[in-house]
């Protein structure tokens, strides 16, 4: 399943989250971020990790209640402000293999999601060979590459983010990823 986000969604790496009044269940998800380098039109996969500038962490915020209320998911990824990205991109000539880092989020410290990019359902390299025989990709894209367990509406009860909770994201080499949630 694909989806966009659209540039009013997202925001840099010190920014506050939005939780809009159109949602009662907010929820993170630590992702992979791939940022393209080069216009990629159908790409194979033995060759997709030519096309990447290279990687940062991305919190694919998701107002769950807005995200299953039709097939359509845009209205629940799409919120103003929702979608932190950052702290920077790391080259990949730092990162030599996307599959093998491991991936955490934190609220308000509590330890939520812990995982590896190897535990992915689909490899950065499939996504773009898959991605870009649908569309071309140009330099600036980013794709967001899926979210591991531990994620707020999966917990029992279910966890959903609140005004002035602390979302901290961590993807080894990377670095840390931190915004607060704030009542818009």
């Amino acid at each position: 399943m694909l989806f966009s986000k659209f540039n009013n969604a997202l925001i840099g790496p010190e920014d506050e989250i939005y939780k809009s009044d159109a949602t009662e269940k907010l929820d993170y998800e630590v992702e992979l971020a791939v940022v393209i380098g080069a216009k990629a039109s159908k790409v194979k996969k033995e060759d997709a990790l030519d096309y990447i500038a290279g990687y940062t962490i991305g919190n694919d915020i998701s107002a769950r209640d807005l995200q299953k209320r039709t097939p359509q998911w845009l209205q629940g990824k799409s919120l103003d402000h929702t979608t932190p990205i950052g702290p920077w991109i790391v080259t990949t000539s730092e990162i030599n293999d996307p599959g093998n880092l491991s991936i955490k989020s934190y609220v308000n410290g509590e330890p939520r999601q812990s995982s590896n990019t190897k535990q992915l359902i689909f490899d950065v390299q499939y996504l773009i060979e898959f991605i870009s025989n649908l569309m071309t990709l140009d330099p600036g894209d980013i794709i967001l590459t899926g979210t591991p367990g531990g994620v707020g509406m999966a917990m029992n009860p279910p966890k959903f983010l609140e005004a002035d909770d602390l979302v901290t994201l961590e993807i080894d080499k990377i670095g840390k990823l931190e915004n607060k949630v704030i009542a818009k």
